[in-house]
């Protein structure tokens, strides 16, 4: 029998490596920019076209690269970071795999110039799926610039699967964020499709956060300071009552590395017990420093992901440190048993002098006279009077004398005189057909059994099409604002804001004003409570992000869906009587009444036959 195994061309397993490194157009963003942080670059320029898919381009003024570096960059687990085993415990750089260069390479076009300091001329090497084109030497500044175009070009199945423009450039600008959050000492720029999205100068941490997310944000943070020797933490917290629906502003940093912990986050909500509304998340940009000996990086491709020695430890600190952070600033409410609050002295009191308190007294006050007078309501003593009584017998005797003493001729009040108290069949109150369950199903009567609806399933669906018509035809109607309602928003929201303004004013929604930060609204539709727009466009920008349909949708059918969700009865919200059955009738006047706008059942039915079974 023949040898069946050989080993794989390097072609095939770098495009294989590059399915585990390359996931989409961040992807690459995040190694470029990490490979240009570790060559100490203090000035680093990032350009996307397409949302990354025609170019992303990385440019840095760090060390540079020899013409045989240059050369052995693009070679599988080729890397200057490491040189033993031992140095995977003992991590101060970014990369240490060796497989991003020759993983990108693989599956798209590669343009790389660079020059050292000391050389007079740099170095071209033009990829073309792992096959080197070109090599030759250009005149380039110091650094390096990494052109890659035409993601994927020889993989159409893994372009195919890719997002929507906006999608693709939401995941690039968090890796962007990523990266610059962190490295407040290096000038970060980035460019997307010819216009610049951010320009951040070198500054300290705290201006590097609002530099990103808005001026709006620095009142929102809450430093949180601890040196410990297992643990150092720097970094803020948002304040509870900017707590948002979404975990977008949530970033760990372990020794300049960002990221991933559900465990540690934990922690963090852990930390805000108490404080936050039922759904929210808090905010946090918090830098972990610990010994690398006691972390394991080297657990997936990506690198997000850290195994730790000691991760309770870890924990309690860091719900600690946050805790007394939130106490220090009077931000988490301080309980005093032994102090009265009603005892305390006014301020206008405190240097006043005590003067002793006048009494005065009556001395002429007698309790045992007779003609003394009564305090308050006038009281007179009841004298009973004979004609009191008598007068409810007036009339009584003539009437019995003219009428005859037996009672054949009096009449009674029959059984049949209450029909008369309703004055129509309308008003006799009918016989309840719907039942609330647990408030979150109503149960109903049909002819051939019982009908349950999942009402928070069954108001989507009714608000979904009603939203969806009122986008269609244009016709919705606005309810007006006594006072403008100001809302504050970060550059890349007011950016999906803007990409989806007059859909919002097709449902009702009136802007009078949208700035780099913020929005004015001057109208609501009259189904939303004022209460909540912040809410619903907090919610809708989520799912624009994250959860943008293919191509074989709108941005007004995910409009639709994203308003409906967040206006929908909740579960365990009670419901009259008449709220119960006007749901059920209009679920049931809906097109497609049997799903929800995400596909899920709204209600099932039970026939007699099946009740029948369960008591066999």
């Amino acid at each position: 029998m023949a040898d069946i195994i050989q080993l794989l061309p390097d072609h095939v397993a770098n495009q294989i490596a590059a399915g585990e490194v390359v996931q989409r157009p961040a992807s690459v963003v995040k190694e470029l920019l990490e490979n240009a942080i570790d060559a100490e670059a203090k000035t680093i320029k990032l350009i996307v076209k397409d949302a990354g898919k025609t170019l992303i381009q990385v440019i840095d003024d760090g060390k540079g690269m020899s013409v045989t570096d240059a050369r052995l960059s693009f070679e599988r687990h080729a890397t200057s970071k490491i040189r033993t085993a031992d140095d995977l415990f003992q991590l101060n750089t970014k990369g240490f795999r060796g497989e991003a260069l020759a993983s990108i390479a693989a599956i798209a076009h590669v343009e790389l110039k660079t020059k050292q300091e000391q050389d007079d001329v740099g170095t071209a090497i033009i990829i073309e799926g792992s096959e080197v084109v070109s090599q030759e030497v250009v005149v380039t500044p110091k650094g390096a610039s990494v052109s890659v175009k035409n993601l994927f070009f020889n993989i159409p199945a893994r372009r195919n699967f890719l997002k929507s423009n906006a999608v693709e450039l939401r995941h690039i600008i968090d890796e962007f964020h990523r990266v610059a959050l962190v490295h407040c000492d290096i000038n970060f720029a980035m460019y997307s499709n010819g216009s610049e999205t951010f320009n951040l100068p070198v500054s300290n941490f705290r201006q590097r956060i609002v530099n990103i997310f808005g001026n709006k944000t620095n009142e929102k943070l809450v430093p949180v300071e601890e040196d410990t020797e297992v643990l150092k933490i720097s970094g803020f917290v948002g304040k509870p009552e900017f707590a948002k629906k979404t975990r977008g502003e949530q970033y760990f940093f372990v020794n300049n590395r960002f990221i991933k912990s559900a465990y540690l986050n934990h922690a963090i909500a852990s930390a805000f017990e108490g404080l936050l509304k039922s759904g929210t998340h808090a905010s946090y940009f918090l830098n972990l420093k610990v010994d690398p000996q006691t972390i394991d990086i080297n657990i997936h491709p990506t690198k997000t992901e850290i195994k730790f020695d000691d991760e309770h430890t870890l924990y309690a600190l860091l719900r600690s440190a946050v805790k007394h952070s939130l106490g220090q600033f009077n931000i988490a409410p301080v309980l005093d048993f032994d102090r009265d609050s009603s005892l305390d002295t006014p301020y206008e009191f405190k240097r006043t002098t005590t003067n002793a308190p006048t009494i005065e007294v009556d001395r002429s006050f007698n309790p045992f006279r007779e003609d003394k007078k009564v305090i308050g309501r006038q009281t007179t003593p009841f004298k009973p009077t004979v004609s009191n009584w008598e007068s409810l017998y007036v009339g009584l005797e003539s009437k019995s004398n003219t009428e005859p003493e037996d009672f054949s001729e009096v009449h009674f009040e029959s059984e049949e005189s209450t029909a008369s108290i309703f004055e129509s069949d309308n008003q006799v109150a009918q016989v309840q057909t719907t039942y609330q369950l647990h408030n979150k199903y109503i149960v109903s009567t049909i002819k051939s059994g019982m009908l349950v609806i999942d009402q928070h399933r069954a108001h989507q669906r009714v608000l979904y099409e009603d939203f969806l018509k009122n986008m269609t035809i244009k016709e919705a109607v606005s309810q007006q604002l006594l006072f403008p309602l100001q809302l504050h928003f970060s550059v890349q929201e007011i950016q999906i804001l803007n990409q989806l303004k007059d859909d919002l004013e097709h449902t009702g929604f009136v802007f009078s004003n949208v700035l780099k930060e913020s929005v004015e609204i001057t109208g609501v539709p009259i189904t939303v409570p004022e209460s909540e727009v912040s809410i619903i466009l907090e919610q809708l920008i989520s799912d624009v992000e994250n959860e943008v349909p293919d191509a074989h949708f709108s941005a007004t059918d995910l409009l639709a869906k994203s308003m409906a969700k967040s206006l929908a009865i909740k579960t365990g919200q009670s419901l009259e009587k008449d709220e119960q059955e006007h749901l059920v009738n209009k679920l049931f006047a809906c097109k497609e009444p049997n799903v929800s706008p995400t596909n899920k059942t709204t209600f099932i039915t039970m026939s007699v036959d099946e009740l029948d079974k369960k008591f066999i």
